[in-house]
């Protein structure tokens, strides 16, 4: 017998437009993938306004699915080839380099698709998945009771905690919203999934200090898209560094600009190139005040943005290594990668880093002389890539589809 799944896709309908997806997109659209194939699932894209949900046509929202996936992989060579040929031929004084700019569409014409999009809800009986992996709309607490009353079950993902625990890294504001969110989620959620064992004992901890009880919390490791799951290290002949994530504050981005200062102090024009692939966030000033102002690092730190997961993997895989020196994470997918394709890792030790990605070269998100020392040895070839397997969507969902009750479907 199907089992109805109400999918709340309220994140993909705003990131509709974008050229490249974020973590949490990814997920979302893994999620949305998963179910709509599921043999026994009668799945229903649903998203929510106010306390009230509302359908959405299925075949439609399948195309905008189909959509997203082929626009967000890319085919790779064109773009990869054009961005990194750019990149070893910019002379030193170029500033930086970057790809198409992503076109959101339109609001009106957005909002007026969505309303000839929408369908009644259908009944909500007992069995019921309401399932919502993109944190969206988790500040109704009417609405989650309201299925709650007809029998359904909510299953919630939390991403992570940081603007709770380092409010300084993100918006103001947004550490009270984000504190809203998860007590709606431990109050009324069936079933919490998290992304790893460091988030969970995060969360834990907090429902503890709110005075919460923690319902059945289910940690499952994020899967890999294709152009990362296999193995394929290639370095280019001119050396060159990659970090991958948005430009913001907890990535820590400006003490690793000021160590490529002091790389090019110690190396000059031997210093290894350092790309910043990621759109800008928030509380990043200092970032861009060494990016716009500081004369070594003009020619030497680019920035590209846009670019598909094709040609992303094709980056990473020419660089001499990855770079992430992160001082928080619940779960950094661009280390996962790097380790999954043979990339070598240097990352920050820290508690994310330590369960997911133990064989890469750990060092102190603090340590200067230990991170200098990391990356002149990675520059001059001498960083190998460490065994890895790599989490995949496949284990992920059958750990949550055991949860569920469920069979993987996959």
């Amino acid at each position: 017998m199907a089992r109805t799944v109400l999918f709340d896709a309220g994140r993909l309908l705003q990131r509709s437009g974008r050229t490249t997806p974020t973590g949490v997109d990814r997920v979302c659209l893994a999620y949305a993938e998963w179910l709509m194939g599921h043999p026994d699932v009668r799945f229903v894209p649903v998203r929510s306004r106010g306390d009230h949900l509302t359908a959405l046509d299925r075949k439609w929202f399948g195309e905008l699915a189909a959509s997203l996936r082929e626009r967000w992989t890319g085919n790779g060579v064109g773009e990869a080839e054009r961005t990194l040929t750019d990149l070893l031929a910019r002379p030193r004084g170029a500033r930086s380099l970057s790809g198409p700019v992503s076109r959101e569409r339109e609001p009106r014409r957005q909002a007026m698709t969505r309303l000839l999009m929408s369908r009644a809800l259908p009944e909500v009986s007992r069995g019921t998945l309401y399932v919502n992996v993109g944190h969206s709309g988790l500040t109704s607490p009417r609405l989650l009771a309201k299925l709650a009353e007809d029998g359904a079950r909510s299953v919630l993902m939390v991403h992570d905690l940081i603007p709770i625990t380092h409010p300084e890294y993100c918006r103001p504001g947004e550490g009270g919203r984000h504190r809203t969110r998860m007590r709606l989620a431990l109050k009324q959620g069936s079933v919490l999934v998290v992304n790893s064992d460091t988030t969970a004992k995060v969360l834990k901890a907090f429902a503890e200090r709110e005075g919460l009880a923690t319902p059945t919390v289910v940690v499952a490791h994020l899967g890999l898209e294709p152009p990362f799951a296999e193995p394929g290290w290639r370095p280019a002949e001119r050396p060159y560094f990659v970090h991958v994530g948005t430009v913001e504050a907890r990535k820590n981005l400006t003490f690793l600009l000021t160590l490529w200062r002091r790389l090019e102090e110690l190396r000059g024009g031997e210093t290894p190139a350092l790309v910043l692939i990621g759109r800008n966030g928030w509380e990043n000033e200092s970032v861009m005040d060494h990016l716009e102002r500081s004369p070594p690092l003009q020619g030497l730190v680019h920035q590209a943005s846009e670019l598909p997961d094709a040609a992303l993997s094709r980056l990473m895989r020419g660089s001499r290594g990855v770079v992430a020196p992160s001082a928080v994470e619940g779960f950094d997918l661009p280390a996962v990668e790097a380790m999954a394709m043979g990339v070598p890792l240097i990352a920050s030790d820290i508690a994310a880093h330590r369960e997911l990605v133990p064989k890469a070269k750990l060092i102190d998100p603090l340590d200067g002389p230990g991170w200098l020392k990391a990356l002149d040895r990675a520059a001059r070839g001498d960083g190998q890539p460490a065994p890895y397997k790599p989490p995949s969507w496949s284990s992920h969902f059958q750990i949550v589809a055991e949860a569920l009750g469920m069979k993987p479907g996959i």
